[in-house]
């Protein structure tokens, strides 16, 4: 599927896609992405997901700052695609972060940017202390009974 959208978004820059493959690739965009943020929140939870969720959360924080060099702070590929197909279907203007267009399409929240992206950067290190924690130190730090 991410394939198919992949081929479709560089399909647009040589053909005009149809209305309807853009609003396919647009419900895709909001399900996966929003399920990918979903999963760097929480996946920490559940025990078998846990290695997994390591390595997406650093994944992410890796494309927030590595990426971030070249495309500024908190680049994520996923939102720049989904963008793409946004402004295709004839959106004008999108918020500065993905977290800010999600508040503002599903619970219709316009909050300032500034507190989207400490709020957002907040929770996914939080997200990361839970994960390293949890695949790390699962039982905790023991103290040496004779000190």
């Amino acid at each position: 599927m991410i394939l198919f959208i992949l081929w479709l978004l560089h399909a647009s820059s040589v053909l005009s896609p149809s209305v309807d493959a853009l609003q396919i690739a647009d419900c895709f965009f909001l399900v996966f992405h929003t399920g990918l943020i979903l999963f760097n929140l929480l996946g920490w939870i559940w025990k078998p997901l846990r290695t997994a969720h390591l390595i997406v959360i650093s994944l992410t924080f890796a494309s927030w700052g590595i990426l971030g060099i070249w495309f500024g702070w908190g680049y994520c590929p996923l939102t720049d695609w989904h963008w793409e197909v946004l402004y295709a279907l004839g959106t004008e203007t999108l918020p500065s972060s993905y977290v800010s267009y999600l508040l503002q399409r599903l619970l219709g929240w316009h909050l300032p940017n500034m507190a989207v992206d400490i709020l957002t950067l907040s929770l996914a290190l939080l997200a990361l202390l839970a994960s390293v924690k949890v695949n790390f130190f699962p039982h905790g730090i023991r103290k040496d009974k004779n000190g």
